[in-house]
């Protein structure tokens, strides 16, 4: 077994894979519940998204800072034991009751989120390990919604009406929070060095984590539910199950980067900066692009599905290389401040995408997904960019 695979990472990231099982179930098929059962227009679709990311980036925020206040699992556990709201969104048949009860299991998952961060990070606190223990953590947090798509595809298939197929999600939820609690790790704030360096008077530039928090939001402006996927390709082909079907490849092929991509993804902090801008930001822009050609032009289904696994893909680089650079340049007591203005920049940017999204998606598919392609280009230069600074004073911490 790999030496970060220890006891607690692995029942942090089975943690993870149940929530993901759990709420990834609702968000693949909340979309069709809202849009194709309710006969809600889509861009009320996008302004539950917008709802749910811009609210959770204050509470991505304010749970990172309580997180290093009160201890890391006390707040975990706290958000986690109430995103089962989001399994009560389909009980009853009114878009206003569903998006807020879809709302409410989001912001606690957004809660929770930094603080789970920070548990992972004192759980392995070799920082030449870290990129693994994310890859493998977002390996088993996205292989949860794999296996969710494919639940909803067999229910779906089988005439389950969304109540059943929502209120079911609530039992691997409560097996999510049950992991979770079995953790020894969290109890209080982790003294844990950055790992390059041993000389606290030169700590990480702040220039690079502005950057890094900057790009975040910027990839947050591209970063548009996997819901519009999931409608397009379901409206493309006239077929729900074509719809979820992008839905599952999208976060198998994330998955599988995660758990294949954390070891190799360059030793050095600087290295993964390079990484993120041209595989995660960069990529993430490109396989918009390709969605936006395939259903502009009327290309075969292949088209928009290679540019939706391309998303994937980009996607399993950026939650890997994300959080293990943040881990550098905000380390020790106010670590989960860190990954709560992470989250919080990355939410606060899909507040916005997805309203933006909603209403060019309601002129053009493939003006939606351009304007993604865009942003994207625009976060992998800010990233970039702020490498050199970081490789400079990884030069100097070695000395």
């Amino acid at each position: 077994m790999a030496s970060y695979r220890t006891k607690n990472v692995w029942l942090i990231a089975g943690s993870a894979f149940f929530a993901d099982l759990g709420y990834q179930a609702v968000l693949a098929a909340f979309p069709l519940f809202l849009v194709l059962t309710l006969h809600a227009p889509v861009w009320q679709y996008g302004l539950a998204s917008a709802l749910s990311y811009g609210g959770g980036a204050v509470f991505s925020y304010f749970g990172g800072k309580l997180g290093d206040r009160f201890g890391h699992k006390k707040i975990a556990l706290i958000g986690n034991s109430i995103i089962p709201l989001l399994s009560l969104s389909a009980l009853i048949y009114s878009p206003i009751w569903a998006i807020g009860l879809l709302t409410g299991g989001w912001w606690a998952r957004n809660f929770r989120s930094p603080s789970r961060r920070a548990m992972l990070v004192e759980a392995v606190p070799n920082s030449n390990e870290r990129a693994k223990a994310f890859g493998f953590l977002h390996a088993l947090d996205v292989g949860g919604g794999v296996l969710a798509a494919a639940f909803d595809l067999i229910a779906l298939a089988n005439n389950l009406p969304f109540r059943w197929i929502f209120l079911a999600t609530a039992l691997p939820l409560f097996i999510s929070t049950l992991s979770l609690s079995q953790t020894k790790v969290g109890h209080s704030t982790p003294k844990i060095p950055t790992g390059n360096t041993s000389h606290s008077d030169n700590p990480p530039p702040q220039k690079t984590r502005r950057s890094l928090l900057i790009a975040a939001g910027l990839y947050g402006f591209t970063f548009y539910s996997v819901g519009y996927p999931v409608l397009t390709l379901a409206q493309d082909s006239k077929k729900l199950a074509v719809g979820l079907a992008a839905f599952l490849l999208l976060q198998g092929v994330s998955a599988l980067t995660g758990l294949a991509a954390g070891g190799r993804l360059g030793e050095s902090t600087a290295s993964k900066l390079v990484n993120l801008g041209l595989f995660g930001y960069l990529a993430a822009g490109l396989g918009a692009a390709v969605v936006a050609a395939g259903y502009s032009f009327g290309t075969p289904l292949i088209v928009p599905f290679f540019g939706v696994a391309i998303i994937g893909f980009a996607l399993g680089i950026v939650e890997t290389l994300e959080p293990t650079a943040m881990s550098v340049l905000r380390s020790g007591s106010k670590m989960g401040s860190g990954f709560g203005a992470l989250s919080a920049a990355r939410s606060l940017g899909t507040f916005s995408a997805n309203l933006i999204m909603g209403i060019l998606y309601s002129i053009a598919a493939g003006l939606a997904y351009g304007y993604v392609a865009v942003l994207a280009v625009a976060a992998a230069l800010i990233i970039l960019s702020a490498a050199p600074s970081m490789r400079q004073w990884e030069r100097l911490s070695s000395r």
